[in-house]
């Protein structure tokens, strides 16, 4: 027992002298876990320092008052972009809500806008005459106070964004480097060192050939120059040798501009409207999604031109009728009678419409507008002619509002006025059909009640484009028919 006890000292002394070792690992892992939590800590910190920094750039170093930009508004559900008209307001008027501030051109007319809140104009940020502003971009800054007006006088919505990208680059240049400092650290060993490493062939070559290894740039490990440096360090030096042939040979080239002259006397590029460029996208789709089929119908106008002498000469000049009247009045009445066809392709569903609102296409120096005469089922025919007068002739001074020329239920396009004899029309989406119109003309058709056996008749053709998808072909034939009915006994349409 005394042996054991005069042995523990001795253990404990040694046990205490491994443990020592580990405690001092211990104490440095805790350490080390100490400092990079610390260095953690600080680049996040450097991190949420420059975030604020880049943020606080965005915006203008001059300090302006309180205001509202005014973007470009949406006049209509097709409108991507617009051209900016004449304003109504200058810099420095009071607005109240519903003063016109500018007139915009859309892709189907000329629109007011009309501006709804309280204050005054401080800022023009499209001048009349900018074209294709798309949606939502500043047109004009309204402020509250009038005497705020002039704060905006040299005001330049690209000041702000201008100095935006170099500091957003700055701060991300400044980021790296405080991530990564020793990332750069070789390279700038190699280009500053004083010693040129380079291979022992490398120099032999370089000494045959009078090349200085200063100016050449190493590819190998660490930028060593390697033989294939030194070879491909003659071929500069050869381009370098010559450079007044090769200026020599560019001389000739303005002789090629004799070319231009063509340009001009060949052709003129007419810059795209917003309505052309709605036209061209509407009736590609429409060409290309819809699966049209044709129809056609020869319809005799003999009475009509009769009736529409006869009801002209009695209106003393209060109105006058027109054979697209009849055309107009004649169909609403046809898709009365058969209804399939005054519907439209809604994706998952097909709409049936409970009026004939038909839609008339217009030709305008922009390009084709269909204004719409609602109801045409329960309006007569000097109510329709009326209004066809009316709307085309503000289609045609751009005049018309966004109700007037969206929507409808079918659509007319008649050609016959240009001596046209028959045409496919396009399908107007979402319309399941459009009726193209001809000219009348006179034809010699059998007659047995007549001495010579034939007759001489006003011939009108017509020709109905439908959507399969809503329109099968019986239908559109009893919608002709129905049509043809109505126009060869036009008293029909009055009752």
């Amino acid at each position: 027992m005394s042996a054991r006890s005069a042995q523990l000292p001795r253990l404990l002394s040694r046990a205490a002298k491994l443990a020592t070792p580990a405690t001092a690992r211990l104490a440095a892992i805790r350490a080390s876990a100490r400092q990079m939590s610390t260095a953690r800590v600080s680049l996040r910190s450097n991190v949420l320092r420059t975030t604020p920094f880049v943020r606080a750039r965005q915006y203008s170093s001059k300090s302006y008052p309180d205001h509202q930009l005014v973007g470009m508004p949406a006049l209509s559900p097709t409108m991507t972009q617009g051209n900016v008209g004449q304003w109504q307001k200058q810099v420095g008027d009071r607005i109240e809500p519903g003063d016109v501030l500018v007139e915009i051109e859309t892709d189907k007319a000329q629109m007011d806008f009309e501006y709804q809140e309280e204050g005054y104009l401080a800022k023009i940020l499209a001048p009349t005459g900018t074209k294709d502003l798309g949606i939502d971009q500043p047109v004009a800054i309204i402020v509250e106070n009038e005497a705020d007006v002039a704060a905006f006088a040299d005001y330049s919505p690209g000041a702000k964004t201008e100095a935006a990208p170099v500091q957003e680059t700055v701060a991300k240049e400044e980021t790296k480097e405080a991530a990564a400092p020793a990332k750069a650290a070789p390279s700038q060993a190699v280009e500053s060192g004083d010693r040129i490493f380079a291979s022992p062939l490398a120099k032999m070559l370089a000494k045959e050939k009078n090349i200085d290894l200063a100016q050449v740039k190493g590819t190998g490990p660490r930028g060593r120059i390697v033989k294939a440096d030194i070879e491909g360090f003659v071929a500069p030096v050869a381009e370098k040798a010559a450079p007044a042939p090769v200026a020599k040979a560019a001389k000739p080239a303005p002789k090629a501009a004799p070319a231009a002259p063509s340009v001009s006397a060949g052709f003129t590029d007419i810059p795209l409207t917003n309505m052309r460029k709605v036209i061209a996208t509407r009736l590609t789709e429409a060409k290309s999604t819809i699966p049209h089929y044709y129809l056609t119908q020869n319809i005799t106008m003999d009475n009509v031109n009769k009736l529409r002498k006869s009801l002209n000469s009695a209106a003393n000049g209060s109105y006058k009728l027109s054979v697209n009247d009849f055309v107009i009045k004649a169909a609403a009445s046809a898709l009365r009678d058969v209804p399939d066809v005054n519907s439209s392709w809604q994706g998952e569903f097909v709409r049936q419409h409970h009026h004939a609102d038909i839609a008339v296409a217009a030709s305008t120096p922009a390009g084709l507008i269909t204004p719409i005469v609602r109801t045409c089922d329960a309006k007569g025919l000097k109510a329709i002619s009326s209004e066809v007068r009316d709307l085309v002739t503000r289609a045609r001074a751009n005049k018309l509002k966004p109700e007037e020329f969206q929507g409808g239920s079918f659509t007319v396009s008649n050609l016959g006025m240009f001596g046209i004899s028959s045409f496919s029309a396009i399908i107007n989406p979402p319309h399941a059909a459009i009726l193209s119109v001809g000219t009348t003309e006179s034809r010699l058709v059998l007659d047995e009640a007549s001495e010579k056996g034939f007759k001489a008749v006003e011939n009108m053709s017509v020709q109905l484009s439908a959507d399969h998808r809503v329109v099968d072909g019986a239908t559109g034939a009893l919608f002709l028919k129905a049509f043809k009915g109505y126009l060869e006994n036009p008293l029909t349409m009055l009752l």
